[in-house]
């Protein structure tokens, strides 16, 4: 999953909570976030610019430092 910005990404699929870690050590988990979305954002050619476009603003999250 080569990414200039993210370092990886991890599901919930119970819970529904996205897990995006970045090469900061900065930790997002964005909530109630659908399994497809998840899928399309590990098959993305640019991890950074889907989320962007499709998870940042349009999900609520929490965050914090690893």
């Amino acid at each position: 999953m080569p990414s200039s910005v993210i370092d990886r990404i991890e599901y919930d699929a119970e819970n529904r909570i996205l897990s995006v870690v970045f090469q900061s050590g900065k930790v997002y988990y964005y909530k109630e976030v659908p399994q497809g979305v998840y899928l399309a954002l590990r098959a993305a050619r640019s991890k950074g610019r889907y989320l962007n476009n499709y998870i940042k603003g349009v999900y609520e999250f929490e965050s914090s430092s690893t």
